[in-house]
């Protein structure tokens, strides 16, 4: 790596370069084969059959996810029928796009950024988000931006905006939040006589919508978020919309009626719901105050109710179906980079991209796992050349990209928010034999998240050096400089339980992002975030994604297009190796994980391995806490948010929901969600159990 400040120096050969046995072709340093995968079919069609030519080193699921999910129709109309083709396209126009917008200097600087895109994306080490792999290179001006935050003023003409906008945004592939608070309530009167709708029929409406748009065209349906203020005078009937759909379809369940069939039929289940808290309410809740309702055009108190009264609808709501969750309104400003530009409100479906309206985020993510070595130490020399290079590339994404409107457009390129983020950090945990709910644990995560975000802001700030900071960067220099600052704060307050190597290169990275922004700006107002990263991980072959445990060690995974996902925990061997067990021991040990989908009294562990071996499901489940303190770890260093639900057993109590919500706001969370066992007329993600258990359950 260069030390001198532009972009140029820093596009350079790297898994590419030449020697130790490497080519600077990068699809030499995978080998090639050709693999029949079935692809599921639409609704109830028979899979089809289709040869794919892959990376050997991809696994099968992996194979058929990139084949059913991302090989498309090339302009010509042909059929794309290889994974090379798809990288191919991606990572060419990426380049095309970054010699356009001056990221690469030249034609030498586009190829070499080329190569080691492919590079990290065939050796699973990172990579874009679904849109980008849906439309780069189909299209004259692609949608590449997984996630979108759109505005809804108190109108019908904006409503009806609203939807259309978000039409578009699905079926590119992309997911949509927005806060429905300014709308007016049903108890407030219309202009012409009568009673608004209120923004809980037109949240109806919209939903019907989304579930027919197929992202891209394929199996996912339109995803999205709806907030809605905690004093809005409808929050009751907002939070309790979704679970009185649920409790009819369990209703029809029994009656006897075919459970996908009813799910169909529910309202709102396209949607993710989170009621927005201010730190006075969460406070009114913890001490027995009051809390007003109040109308949306003269703020008139409408109606008063005990604030844990309405935290109770909330967490009883959420014991039914796993929504509404909370978005905590102050903690988020405190951590805004851009304030004077507008509040933040609400977020993309996931929860983990929040900005001001009418903006967008591309994403990437990084494969944890892949930088580990064979000792047992984390790769800091690559994985800190992994994030400048996707900085560098999601930053020419958002000058080469398509919006769905021209204020969108706007928003994305005078803000330049980006998204990188990571999965596998359990299965890591796990290879290491770190119990997910130690300090060690929470130590290693916050380590990895305080370099990745301290590089990707030190590289932004390169960026700006080069090709100038993001338009609204000096408009809010001192707040965002402040959050950098807090930021960097955090990284040294990290405990010694963090592997000290990559504790000591994040804090020395915080150092120079710090100083380079004050000296050039930053391109980017934000740069990092916690995603959930659902196919692209399938994509990358991760075990886990985002920062969430293992939900078991083997079951199966439902998937959007109907299909299922077996899945069964490599790392298990890794750690069992790793704490000492024979061979013997190790495959007696496999096989118990593979045919009841956690270690829990498995005979040949031993008692105090248990806690490494803990899931979110199973016979032991990992506690409560250990969800939120992970979340708390990582928080205060990454821009954006943290994509994560809470797994609760299914005895999980209503007042248990209660007080996860108080303790995510005590910690300082941006937001929170939960999901309690078998809560739901359907779940996607399954434990594996055994024939004896499955028959007593």
């Amino acid at each position: 790596m260069s030390d001198h400040i532009g972009v140029a120096p820093l596009i350079e050969r790297w898994l590419t370069a030449p020697g130790g046995g490497r080519s600077e072709d990068p699809f030499a340093l995978v080998g090639w084969s050709t693999r029949r995968v079935s692809l599921p079919g639409q609704e109830d069609r028979a899979a089809t059959q289709r040869d794919v030519e892959a990376p050997d080193s991809w696994s099968q699921a992996a194979v058929a996810t990139v084949a059913g999910r991302y090989l498309g129709r090339l302009p010509d109309g042909s059929q794309e029928r290889s994974i090379r083709s798809l990288v191919e396209r991606v990572v060419g126009t990426i380049g095309e796009w970054a010699q356009a917008s001056g990221h690469a200097a030249g034609a030498h600087e586009r190829t070499t950024l080329m190569a080691e895109l492919a590079a990290l994306v065939l050796t699973q080490r990172a990579t874009f988000a679904t849109p980008v792999w849906l439309n780069v290179g189909l299209e004259p001006q692609p949608f590449t931006s997984a996630c979108f935050i759109l505005e809804a003023e108190d109108s019908i003409r904006s409503l009806l905006d609203w939807n259309s906008r978000e039409g578009l945004i699905f079926q590119q592939g992309g997911g949509s939040g927005i806060n429905l608070s300014k709308v007016r309530s049903s108890h407030e009167p219309v202009s012409r006589g009568g009673f608004a709708s209120g923004p809980v029929s037109f949240m109806r409406a919209t939903d019907a919508w989304a579930a027919t748009i197929r992202s891209g065209g394929r199996a996912r349906r339109g995803a999205k978020m709806v907030v809605l203020d905690a004093e809005h005078p409808d929050v009751l009937d907002f939070i309790s919309c979704k679970a009185r759909e649920e409790e009819r379809g369990l209703a029809l369940v029994a009656a006897g009626y075919d459970p996908q069939e009813v799910v169909r039929s529910l309202a709102f289940q396209n949607a993710t719901h989170a009621v927005r808290v201010s730190d006075g309410f969460m406070h009114a809740a913890e001490t027995g105050g009051d809390w007003s309702l109040r109308a949306v055009r003269t703020g008139e108190a409408l109606d008063t109710l005990p604030a844990r009264e309405l935290l109770a609808a909330c967490a009883k709501a959420a014991w039914r179906c796993g929504d509404p969750g909370l978005q905590f309104a102050e903690t988020i400003e405190r951590w805004h980079t851009c304030p004077r530009s507008g509040p933040i409100v609400a977020s993309n479906p996931c929860g983990e991209f929040l900005h001001v309206g009418e903006s967008a985020c591309n994403l990437a993510t990084l494969n944890l796992l892949a930088f580990l070595t064979r000792h047992g130490t984390f790769d800091t020399s690559s994985f800190v050349r992994a994030v400048e290079l996707l900085v560098l590339a999601q930053d020419a994404i958002v000058d080469g990209s398509a919006y769905p409107t021209e204020r969108i457009a706007t928003g994305a390129r005078r803000f330049r928010p980006l998204g990188l983020g990571y999965a596998n950090l359990a299965a890591l945990l796990l290879t290491l034999g770190v119990a997910y709910d130690s300090d060690r644990a929470r130590g290693w995560a916050a380590a990895i998240t305080a370099l990745m975000s301290a590089v990707a802001y030190r590289r932004s700030a390169q960026l700006a050096a080069a090709l100038g900071p993001f338009e609204e960067f000096e408009a809010n220099r001192e707040p965002m400089l402040d959050v950098l600052a807090r930021h960097r704060d955090a990284a040294a307050a990290i405990g010694a339980d963090a592997p000290a190597a990559v504790l000591a290169v994040a804090r020395a990275e915080w150092e120079q992002a710090l100083a380079q922004a004050q000296a050039h700006g930053l391109r980017n107002s934000q740069t990092t975030l916690i995603p959930p990263t659902g196919t692209v991980s399938l994509m990358l072959d991760c075990e886990t994604t985002g920062v969430e445990p293992y939900y078991a060690l083997s079951g199966r995974k439902h998937l959007a297009d109907g299909g299922e996902l077996h899945f069964q925990s490599r790392a298990v061997a890794d750690a069992l190796l790793a704490l000492g067990y024979s061979t013997h021991a190790v495959e007696e040990l496999g096989e118990y994980a593979l045919d009841h989908g956690h270690l829990a009294g498995a005979p040949a562990l031993r008692p105090g391995d248990g806690p490494v071996f803990q899931t979110a499901g199973g016979p032991d489940p990992l506690p409560i806490a250990a969800h939120l303190r992970m979340v708390a770890a990582v928080q205060p260093l990454v821009s954006g948010g943290v994509s994560k639900t809470v797994n609760l057993p299914h005895d999980a109590s209503p007042q248990a929901i209660e007080q996860v919500f108080l303790d995510a706001w005590r910690l300082r969370l941006k937001s929170i969600s939960v999901y309690r066992q078998g809560s739901k007329v359907e779940q996607p993600l399954e434990a594996e159990q055994s024939p004896e258990r499955a028959h007593a359950g």
